[in-house]
């Protein structure tokens, strides 16, 4: 199978319940092989959860996980605990929900800083260290965070170190009435997730992993993509502008959603369409500038205006 019809397989069958978000599930799907974590930002309801499963249960042999967010949550019941053996005497490590090929993080802005700085290590270098001793995450590892983004009581909002290790940020939003109607229908008799086959196998999605270094991507292309974010740092407004991170990110998904659009090579409109979702959620803007209606995606819309694009 090569590595388009598995990348449509898995986009079809992620598609077959979760209805009228075309677009997003791609995006999220190309986080996924371009080796990115996502953050779903969105109202109670809309399928974050849901979209989750679905992509876990597309995959052949995936492990899944989910950790609900609490005040309470500790860093060692993400990571996993050393516990006494008392037969042996000797400390056995018992590895936590991180040890995992897809990872759903629920409501990831209810926990403490010091439980949400737990996945800092593991997302960015695909590890954790535990009492002094590191252990590598050998599986898929994917992280799916989600957050809601009305409701501010007991949460705490994620430092801005943790943001920039999030690839891409999106929402789901609400779907048609038609779209609407059409779930009533499918979820009259059960969920549709309870007879959803696997589409495709881990080893196609490291096959697709491998297939995306291989999207051609131009000289023109990344100066490009640099200019894009090297422009976040010359605005007065933002105090904390794009790092080297998110560039990488932006090439990697240009790259993955080619893949997905049936492409070896980056077009400029591929780069120009991921962009706000790469770039924004890193912005942290000056208070007057965000008081007066001035947004991270408003930012990154003016940017992709004012800088030309390679023809």
């Amino acid at each position: 199978m090569s590595p388009l019809e598995s990348a449509q397989l898995l986009e079809q069958s992620v598609c077959t319940i979760i209805r009228g978000q075309e677009k997003t599930i791609r995006n999220v799907l190309a986080c996924m092989i371009a080796g990115g974590h996502v953050l779903l930002e969105d109202n109670p309801g809309t399928g974050k959860t849901t979209l989750a499963k679905a992509i876990a249960k597309s995959i052949k042999d995936a492990n899944f996980s989910r950790i609900q967010f609490t005040p309470d949550l500790l860093p060692s019941d993400i990571l996993g605990v050393s516990i006494l053996n008392q037969k042996t005497s000797e400390f056995q490590f018992h590895p936590g929900p991180v040890f995992t090929d897809i990872l759903l993080a629920d409501e990831i802005n209810r926990a403490s800083p010091r439980t949400q700085s737990a996945l800092l290590e593991a997302m960015a270098e695909q590890q954790a260290t535990i009492e002094g001793k590191c252990y590598n995450l050998e599986g898929l590892f994917f992280v799916i965070a989600t957050q809601n983004p009305v409701e501010f009581r007991g949460t705490y909002p994620l430092p801005e170190a943790q943001m920039d290790r999030f690839a891409m940020q999106c929402s789901l939003g609400y779907v048609s009435a038609e779209e609407e109607a059409l779930i009533l229908s499918s979820q009259n008799s059960g969920h549709p997730l309870d007879s959803l086959d696997p589409a495709v196998s881990l080893q196609d999605i490291r096959d697709l992993q491998t297939a995306v270094s291989n999207i051609r991507i131009s000289d023109e292309l990344r100066h490009y993509i640099v200019a894009l974010t090297n422009a976040t740092r010359n605005i007065e407004d933002v105090q904390l502008a794009a790092s080297p991170r998110a560039s990488l990110a932006l090439m990697k998904l240009s790259q993955a959603l080619s893949l997905f659009e049936g492409r070896d090579f980056v077009t400029p409109e591929t780069i120009q369409d991921i962009a706000p979702d790469v770039i924004a959620h890193r912005l942290v803007i000056a208070p007057e500038a965000k008081f007066s209606g001035l947004t991270g995606r408003s930012i990154v819309e003016d940017i992709l205006e004012k800088t030309p694009a390679p023809v």
